[in-house]
């Protein structure tokens, strides 16, 4: 009895003596969790998803299966019909530790009038648009405040939408498919004020994306200025500085059959298969899936102002291109210095 005794003071004294979290340490893993959970739904979610509700098939829950396939029957053409977004789910404190994590900022240049609807072009891609995502998705960064009246949308790969209550995660957010009937409705039956974020370099634009090269697939990416064009959208440039240092990727050079398998990939799914590793879970010198705690700041330029015009001929459309490009090379140019980039750094496009 007396050892034991001598062995639970001893434990408690231990304990007592530890060194407790504090603030700092606490804030840093809820930081990190909310990446963690953020990276694991959009890697996951989905796939984990379909694989539950195909087994239930096969249990006593099989009704569970029949009546969300009956649901997503029913409710198939929302996300081309504006989604249904979800205030509230953009207010969370998950997102406050997300933004914090990097950090993300949001700048702002111009006003946006809510008496227009607006496309704004979203560069670069990165691996997973962290950028886009924190800025336009949630309310983390103040883009409500900064841009009242605006409803901002980000678009994603239509096929992501096909997938069991990833769908559902996408739509509460704001997402919408990046198809011609989704920005379409949003730009002609959803009001003023729709702020459409697209992607315009994509899956293509992931497999150049490496730290200290900035590269974007535009020269030829002219779809979403005929969309302005036919539905008076103003055309509005943003760059989200630091996008490309959040990973490491393997680059395979042009010509090598690795690279020839990713993009016979990347035109029959949508997507890109990257070669990519960040940091790992336990270290930031370890490696794993989650994103390097890198400085983002977006910035939002001058709004390109676009008439409405039915059916633009290609000698307009190739006037606007060339204006966007302009716009964006000047918000490019005027803010790289601040950001993080040398005088010396140059935007490549292709």
């Amino acid at each position: 009895l007396v050892g034991s005794r001598a062995s639970v003071r001893t434990a408690l004294h231990t304990l007592l003596a530890a060194r407790w979290p504090s603030q700092r340490d606490v804030r840093s893993w809820l930081q990190l969790l909310s990446v963690l959970q953020w990276v694991l739904s959009f890697l996951l979610l989905g796939t984990v998803s379909l694989l539950v509700l195909i087994y239930l098939v096969f249990t006593s829950f099989w009704p569970i299966s029949a009546l969300y396939l009956a649901w997503i029957i029913f409710d198939w053409d929302t996300p081309e019909k504006g989604g249904r977004r979800l205030p509230f789910l953009r207010r969370w404190t998950v997102w406050r530790h997300f933004r914090d994590y990097f950090p993300v900022k949001l700048v702002k240049t111009h006003d946006l009038s809510p008496s227009h609807n607006y496309i704004i072009g979203s560069h670069p891609h990165g691996i997973l648009c962290v950028g886009a995502f924190c800025n336009f998705i949630t309310g983390s960064t103040g883009f409500g405040e900064m841009f009242p009246g605006i409803r901002p949308f980000l678009t994603t790969l239509a096929g992501n939408f096909r997938l069991p209550v990833f769908r559902e995660y996408l739509m509460s957010g704001g997402l919408c498919p990046v198809t011609r009937r989704a920005i379409g409705y949003l730009l002609s039956k959803n009001g003023t004020g729709n702020a459409v974020a697209i992607v315009i370099g994509g899956a293509a634009e992931s497999l150049s994306c490496r730290p200290g090269i900035t590269t974007l697939i535009l020269k030829n990416r002219k779809g979403f200025v005929r969309m302005a064009l036919q539905h008076g959208a103003y055309l509005v440039p943003s760059f989200s500085f630091g996008e490309n240092d959040l990973f490491r990727q393997v680059v395979f050079e042009e010509g090598s059959w690795m690279r020839s398998i990713q993009q016979r990939f990347q035109k029959m799914m949508g997507f890109a298969p990257c070669v990519f590793y960040g940091r790992g879970l336990t270290s930031v010198h370890s490696r794993g899936f989650l994103p390097y705690a890198r400085p983002i700041t977006t910035v939002v330029g001058e709004p390109v102002m676009v008439p409405k015009i039915e059916d633009p001929s290609c000698e307009t459309v190739d006037m606007y291109h060339e204006m966007y490009i302009r716009s964006l090379l000047k918000l490019f140019n005027e803010n790289k210095t601040k950001y993080g980039l040398s005088e010396t750094d140059e935007l490549h496009i292709l």
